[in-house]
């Protein structure tokens, strides 16, 4: 997919960010002993990922003091609930960064994975927030950690048919609503791995839309796209007749998958805008997973300064799923060095097998 801007006309430009997460934080030592995990091997995958804490909601425990299996609608009530929450809390917080109201938001789109609704949370947060009615919505489900840049294509895409109107994306995830608890190996890797929490980015081609006290935004000039389409089924949700519930799936080629194919994608974007790798300065890269960061790195020859962020944000939330690389990206502008001129790429990958890329400009 390319969204490479056309001479003459408005370039989307990223206004701002905000994060929220739910009111719980757990460390992975304080899981471990409260999912009594005993199996060296699966406590290993929980103490030596390179994640130290994570947001999550867990459900009461029984009279045994485990804890009580949820219902899938159970699940959905949670979804709904920390999803709304935490994603109006990110949206606030976003345009307050901009100086702008609740009732200049002309477009909203709601990005979410962990679960489906109808209506879903771009009519619930209009709602929530009391935004116009007559805001233009569009909600995008199920295409995984991948998806808030798939977002990001609609927002800029609206905002260039739409100049000077105000666009806000939201990634809103709440991980603890996709969770098993049965002591695989299956259902472990994925319960060491994610965190709940919300993310929101304001667009517009209008630099109007930001405080006037602050530094000129980047400019979105292009977006690639890449599916591994032989490792379609490496991550997927899967339904559990016994547990009666959706269940998450991640092969263990995942990291390789991604690091053979990321290459191909990152070049052909930087490629459409004559750049070299050696051109970017800031890489905001999607938190899947201490693998696939090291795949990502190796492969496109990145340092750990480039990656600080990605891995710093995993460490402190685990994977995000869709709105990682806004937590990243928010690490980012709070180090205050970004500088006119500084090229960007976000990248983020999740099922399909798909890479996602984006490329930004101060």
């Amino acid at each position: 997919m390319d969204t490479e801007p056309v001479a003459g006309q408005a370039t989307p430009m990223l206004l701002g960010v905000a994060t929220a997460n739910p009111p719980t934080r757990y460390s992975q030592r304080e899981l471990v002993e409260l999912l009594a995990i005993d199996d060296p091997k699966i406590r290993g995958i929980f103490l030596n990922g390179g994640i130290e804490s994570r947001y999550l909601t867990l459900p009461s425990v029984d009279k045994e003091g485990n804890f009580r299996s949820e219902t899938q609608g159970e699940l959905l009530a949670k979804h709904r609930r920390y999803g709304v929450a935490t994603g109006a809390a990110a949206i606030r917080k976003c345009l307050s960064r901009i100086g702008k109201d609740l009732d200049e938001v002309d477009y909203l789109v709601a990005v979410t994975t962990t679960g489906f609704l109808t209506p879903g949370f771009s009519a619930l947060l209009i709602n929530e927030l009391g935004l116009s009615p007559g805001t233009a919505r569009l909600d995008v489900v199920g295409m995984g950690c991948n998806a808030g840049l798939n977002g990001l294509t609609a927002a800029a895409a609206w905002s260039t048919a739409n100049p000077g109107k105000l666009a806000v994306l939201v990634c809103t995830e709440s991980c603890s609503a996709a969770y098993v608890y049965d002591g695989t190996m299956r259902t472990a890797v994925v319960n060491s791995l994610f965190g709940d929490g919300a993310a929101a980015m304001a667009v517009s081609t209008d630099g109007a839309h930001i405080r006037p006290a602050a530094d000129p935004p980047p400019r979105l000039l292009g977006m690639r796209s890449y599916m591994i389409i032989h490792a379609m089924d490496a991550m997927r949700y899967d339904w559990d007749d016994e547990a009666g519930k959706f269940s998450f799936y991640l092969d263990k080629e995942v990291p390789y998958e991604v690091g053979a194919h990321v290459e191909t994608v990152v070049d052909q974007l930087l490629g459409e805008a004559g750049l070299r790798r050696k051109e970017i300065t800031h890489w905001i890269v999607h938190s899947g997973g201490k693998k696939v960061i090291d795949a990502v790195k190796i492969n496109l020859g990145l340092t750990n300064h480039d990656l600080r962020h990605t891995v710093s944000v995993m460490r402190d939330y685990g994977n995000l799923s869709s709105g990682s690389f806004l937590f990243s990206y928010q690490r980012l502008l709070a180090e205050g060095r970004v500088a006119r001129g500084d090229y960007g790429v976000f990248m983020t990958m999740g099922p399909g097998s798909q890479i996602e890329t984006a490329l930004f400009q101060y």
